[in-house]
């Protein structure tokens, strides 16, 4: 990415009410918030940052909590999905907006969901890469033929072993999980190494890691899901190692306002691989609000 884009953008801290997120901003408009997921940080919103800011749409891309240079409450507690959402609904209030549009990717999709389901008045509309809605997603895992896609969810339940594993080799694990899949390409080795940098943030492995085990140790007998009220787009890489394409349409009656795009030839890494693709595809359905 040139030079000149990267520097168009704006760092910033947002202090809210329990964690301090590192952000960049990007534009002016409406506001849209990019929420990655694992284990990327804002950077992974490169493409798409100048695309919707071109666009005429005020960007804000935060490291979510525990990632790169936001803060990192300790404990896995710190990190469930409540919290994850009330964090995006702080930060929309924080940079002056009643609401904003939403774009969740992998762990940001799962937090996008839950702001959507949770806070509907804080979400005009809302956009889902590669991250089925929870009511799917929990039927999914008690498929054996998930679990076999899904494997890592339990290993990462281990103390300290994980992270053992994902930094060994220069964190080759990890790398792996970025270039394995996705286009020739798409993650260089210059974008690599600034991935590297962000994971080796010291604390930011193991705040990464705590996602999955809130998520995994949640209490049973969770409130009903309410039906997403928000215009939904969501966007599915045709060719995911984790989640069966299957998974991208969600229930009518969870989220009654829908359009679904599979996009062919894409891995996970959706943003990535057809970077230009997926940017204009949330421009036009911005637009149309």
């Amino acid at each position: 990415m040139p030079c000149r884009i990267l520097e168009a953008m704006r760092h910033g801290y947002a202090e809210l009410s329990s964690v301090r997120l590192h952000y960049v901003e990007s534009g002016t408009g409406p506001l849209v918030v990019l929420l990655h997921g694992f284990p990327e940080f804002w950077f992974g919103w490169r493409a798409q940052i100048p695309a919707l800011a071109a666009g005429g749409f005020r960007v804000v891309a935060p490291d979510l909590r525990g990632y790169n240079l936001s803060s990192r409450p300790r404990g896995h507690r710190a990190y469930a999905i409540d919290r994850l959402a009330g964090d995006v609904v702080e930060l929309i209030a924080e940079r002056g907006a009643p609401r904003a549009h939403i774009v969740g990717h992998d762990w940001g999709g799962a937090i996008a969901w839950a702001t959507a389901i949770s806070h509907p008045a804080a979400v005009a509309r809302l956009a889902v890469l590669n991250l089925p809605h929870p009511r799917r997603l929990r039927r999914a895992l008690r498929d054996p033929r998930q679990l076999r896609r899904s494997w890592y969810m339990l290993a990462f339940q281990l103390p300290w072993l994980p992270e053992r594993l994902l930094a060994a080799g220069g964190w080759a694990p990890l790398r792996r999980s970025l270039t394995r899949d996705s286009a020739p390409g798409a993650f260089s080795t210059t974008d690599v190494g600034r991935y590297v940098d962000a994971w080796a943030q010291p604390g930011a492995l193991t705040a990464m890691l705590d996602y999955y085990r809130a998520a995994m140790r949640a209490r049973a007998g969770r409130p009903p899901l309410a039906p997403v009220q928000a215009p939904t787009l969501v966007v599915w890489g045709r060719h995911d190692r984790y989640l069966g394409a299957d998974l991208a349409r969600p229930d009518p009656a969870d989220v009654p306002r829908l359009q679904r795009v599979v996009v062919l030839d894409c891995s996970h890494w959706v943003q990535h691989d057809e970077p230009a693709a997926v940017s204009r595809l949330l421009i036009d359905f911005f637009a149309e609000a």
